[in-house]
């Protein structure tokens, strides 16, 4: 009797090997390859044409009855989308939900994947769209609590507390949902598989069974995924190239606001945000998160600059926070929180060489208010002034919204999206704008606003510090 294929995968990042190690050799890291039986192969039905000539048979797949044609063949008709109703999360996606697109959702435990997905059911269900809501990490009865405390109550979401992926894909088939959500794909799996739930092959395969099911009715599907540690998505990275958009839900549990930001959208827009308050009703929309950021701003206190940064299409304003003292210990510690830990170091670097700031004995502590993570380059001036303004300890000016990238020379360098950076400058009142010398050549200043046009660091500094 032959041997039964298998094959060892990490649990980590799906690195495979035919024989065990104790390396991954994809991460590296130790003993993390499982034993796991190779998923029997999908077996095809072929259709004969009624000739029986050869190339006259047509392969029905997730795309229905299929054949080669031309590029100028193709249809060029657009898939409708369903709009959700919930703003920040249409803006999100692009202008709504795409027909047969599958959507991962993913974030940590608590920050609200489970809340929207149930506010979804209530806004699709007043329009009379079907919702299937698979629940496999909590029973019909829970989720019941948590729609009556959101206010939901609508028969088009339909409860299906289960976890085998075919008995999943057989309910779609029967209630034909126009909205299907899975809460979560982790708890997914196929009987065939002798790995356990969450594993990257139960993920892999149970992900790839619900893409073929959602491109056949069609439906849209959401996967609500869980992080790891790190912040990255648990599973294969293969889940990410699978689904056709990828949402990261960010925030503090311990902060009211939630940030929705899209890593990846084959429908639209990617890097777009979208933000929400975190109530006692469930998640509600933020029409305008500047103001919201900046709402419990301290003036006349230094260390603390207002920048503009942009995702996707929006711009706002957020407030960035430095406090800069002496080291107690022999090492000085340098922490950020929303901003990346690198890019401060080089910045800091950059203080200190060029403009003779001697921070290396010193503690730097940087905070983007409101639980905001901001990534751009344009941010780097407004962290750079409020380091500044801390070590300096005179406080910046308080009507001036700064925005610029900072290269390793100290010059300031231009960035993009201008226009929108001002106009939501002037919206919330600020009197005076600094920006790279590069963006203000030929700009149209909104009427109102001071540009402060600056090409070095040292100017920015004596500017406003």
């Amino acid at each position: 009797m032959a041997k039964a294929k298998t094959r060892y995968v990490c649990q980590s990042c799906g690195y495979e090997s035919l024989r065990w190690q104790g390396q991954c050799g994809g991460c590296r890291e130790w003993n993390t390859l499982v034993e796991e039986a190779k998923p029997q192969a999908v077996k095809t039905s072929v259709k004969q044409s009624a000739s029986g000539s050869a190339g006259g048979g047509r392969i029905r797949g997730a795309y229905g009855d299929v054949r080669p044609q031309r590029l100028s063949d193709v249809s060029m008709s657009e898939r409708p989308r369903l709009v959700s109703g919930v703003g920040e999360l249409d803006r999100v996606l692009g202008g709504g939900a795409m027909l047969g697109g599958l959507t991962l959702v993913a974030g940590e435990p608590g920050i609200g994947k489970s809340t929207l997905m149930t506010e979804l059911g209530r806004r699709f269900g007043a329009k009379g769209e079907s919702v299937l809501y698979v629940t496999g990490e909590e029973s019909a009865q829970q989720v019941r609590l948590r729609a009556e405390r959101m206010g939901v109550a609508t028969d088009s979401l339909l409860l299906f507390p289960e976890t085998n992926v075919e008995a999943i894909v057989a309910a779609a088939y029967d209630t034909q949902p126009a909205v299907m959500v899975i809460d979560s794909i982790q708890t997914v799996w196929r009987p065939d598989l002798t790995s356990a739930p969450g594993s990257v092959t139960q993920v892999r395969e149970s992900t790839a069974a619900l893409l073929d099911v959602t491109k056949s009715l069609p439906t849209t599907t959401f996967l609500v995924g869980h992080v790891t540690k790190g912040g990255q998505i648990a599973g294969p990275r293969v889940l990410e190239h699978m689904v056709d958009t990828v949402l990261h839900f960010e925030g503090d549990r311990h902060h009211a606001y939630r940030v929705l930001r899209a890593v990846k959208n084959r429908f639209g827009p990617a890097h777009e945000m979208g933000v929400f308050e975190m109530r006692e009703e469930g998640l509600v929309e933020v029409e305008s998160p500047s103001a919201l950021f900046l709402a419990e701003r301290q003036f006349g206190a230094s260390g603390s600059a207002v920048v503009s940064a942009t995702e996707g299409t929006r711009a706002m304003l957020v407030e960035v926070q430095a406090l800069v003292s002496t080291a107690s210990y022999g090492t000085p510690q340098r922490t950020a929180t929303g901003f990346d830990a690198k890019r401060l170091q080089v910045l800091l670097a950059v203080l200190e060489k060029r403009e003779g700031m001697k921070l290396s004995q010193n503690d730097v502590f940087l905070n983007v208010a409101g639980g905001v993570r901001l990534a751009e380059p344009a941010v780097d001036l407004g962290v750079a002034l409020a380091v500044a303004s801390s070590f300096r300890d005179v406080p910046l000016d308080s009507g001036t919204v700064v925005f610029g990238e900072v290269g390793l020379g100290g010059e300031i360098r231009a960035v993009s999206r201008v226009e929108a950076r001002l106009a939501e400058a002037k919206q919330l009142g600020f009197e005076r704008a600094m920006l790279p010398k590069a963006n203000a050549k030929g700009l149209r200043s909104p009427k109102g606003i001071e540009l402060l046009p600056v090409g070095k660091l040292s100017e920015a500094i004596d500017l406003v510090a």
